[in-house]
């Protein structure tokens, strides 16, 4: 049985500060005598009005009231006494004074930074649904997303690009190709391919919104066991619903328990960490953030899991922010066992602002602590089960992404048999157990079931 009744309760149970990591929002409010006053005096057009709307969002929202010692209302003057020649000019300067609050997180994105940015969060895509690499003669597409525009025209995985609208990809970045191939929905694309074969064609695409994957799963065999193994790319706003099919689908095709990728995983929406925490942990806390004021809001679980199989969690020195948020919830709940290396270390919550010319600007806005009051800035979550990876081994991984989780994935076999007696365990108990009139019918109290 499908739980899309209990999907769409999971996205309807949002705490009030369930902010994003990086969630869209407008520019909203002013500082007394700030805007307004910048507005009579004529600059809504200059480049100063942008940088007007970013101090204010730093001045209303970020999370040290002291803004680490810096004289922030001498920092509107400097901003606004400026000239400046050109509006990268004034970026230039907006990324300088930002610096000076000593926080990498809050920070200023051009019109095409923040557009790339909302649209990963958003996890989708206006384009023909392509994704391509980089070779040593020219760009070859990677993957096809299901279906998108490619998909339909008949592209497959290792088609070679050589013509986009007209021009040639030789000594084009992938930056730029990728620029080239996204545009708005229903406009066309022309592409001129080398097939596998050596033949060339060239077709004529119409661009469509498209969702793009961020969680790959499939049921392994490890040790014997039935391991449900799922990859979690990022926390963009459909990763909730794509988790969901992953655990439905796992579990009918006979799942005993879950392997969850966080690898290389860089975080997101903080709304998306929490479904998902949801999914996996029946009760207890989530996360705890704490605002500029002091004020601690503490997201839970809310009965709204999915599966109580044993699980355990795989992270790295670059699972950070979202995946961090779940790996806590997920151990300090005794709910999974976590494998592999040291997170992150990112316990800080940004706001994501739009700005009036079409750039953006991040801002911390809270601190967030794990279920057990742990402040894990800068050392992360250290694993309950450390496996390093040779350099061979991660190169292989790296060349071969299929090779994670499966038995040529040293953390993933480790992850498996870290469980393996929790699953023998359920097995047990799950077995009828007959009963003789000499010894009672009932089970060892010691069989170490993960508990809902």
């Amino acid at each position: 049985m499908k739980n899309t009744d209990r999907a769409l309760s999971l996205l309807k149970h949002c705490s009030a500060a369930a902010v994003a990591l990086l969630l869209p929002a407008m520019a909203t409010g002013v500082a007394p005598g700030t805007a307004q006053s910048a507005s009579a005096s004529g600059f809504q057009n200059s480049p100063k009005m942008v940088l007007d709307e970013a101090w204010q969002l730093v001045y209303q929202e970020y999370v040290d009231a002291d803004f680490n010692r810096v004289d922030w209302l001498g920092v509107r003057q400097t901003l606004l006494n400026g000239e400046y020649t050109s509006r990268d000019a004034a970026y230039s300067e907006l990324r300088r004074v930002l610096r000076r609050l000593e926080d990498p997180y809050t920070r200023f994105l051009n019109p095409a930074q923040y557009s790339a940015l909302t649209e990963q969060t958003s996890g989708e895509v206006s384009g023909v649904g392509i994704r391509i690499q980089g070779q040593d003669d020219g760009l070859v597409i990677s993957s096809i997303l299901e279906s998108s525009p490619a998909q339909k025209a008949g592209i497959v995985a290792g088609d070679k690009i050589l013509i986009i609208d007209g021009r040639s990809t030789r000594n084009i970045s992938i930056e730029n190709a990728t620029q080239l191939i996204r545009g708005e929905s229903g406009t066309q694309l022309s592409l001129t391919l080398r097939r596998q074969d050596g033949s060339e064609e060239t077709l004529i695409l119409t661009r469509e919104v498209v969702s793009v994957p961020t969680v790959s799963f499939e049921l392994q065999r490890e040790r014997g066991i039935a391991a449900g193994y799922i990859r979690l790319d990022e926390f963009s706003a459909h990763a909730a619903e794509q988790m969901l099919t992953a655990i439905d689908t796992l579990t009918e095709q006979g799942a005993e328990a879950f392997v969850l990728d966080l690898r290389g995983n860089p975080g997101g929406l903080l709304q998306a960490s929490i479904d998902i925490s949801r999914m996996w942990l029946p009760r207890g806390s989530i996360v705890r953030t704490v605002d500029r004021d002091g004020h601690s809001d503490e997201i839970t679980a809310n009965r709204t899991a999915v599966t109580d199989l044993p699980m355990a969690v795989l992270v790295n020195g670059q699972s950070a922010s979202s995946s961090e948020i779940v790996t806590g919830a997920l151990r300090d709940n005794d709910r999974a066992v976590v494998v592999g290396n040291p997170t992150f270390g990112k316990a800080l919550v940004q706001s994501l602002h739009g700005l009036s010319d079409g750039s953006g600007l991040a801002v911390t806005v809270a601190h967030y602590y794990t279920p057990d009051g742990t402040d894990i800035s800068t050392r992360g979550i250290t694993p309950d089960i450390n496996v390093t990876l040779t350099t061979q081994e991660q190169r292989a991984l790296e060349r071969n992404p299929g090779l994670r989780g499966t038995s040529a994935d040293p953390q993933f076999t480790r992850a498996v048999a870290a469980i393996e007696g929790a699953v023998i365990a359920r097995r047990q108990q799950d077995s009828p157990v007959v009963s003789s009139p000499s010894m009672p019918s009932q089970l060892p109290s010691q069989l170490g079931r993960i508990e809902p």
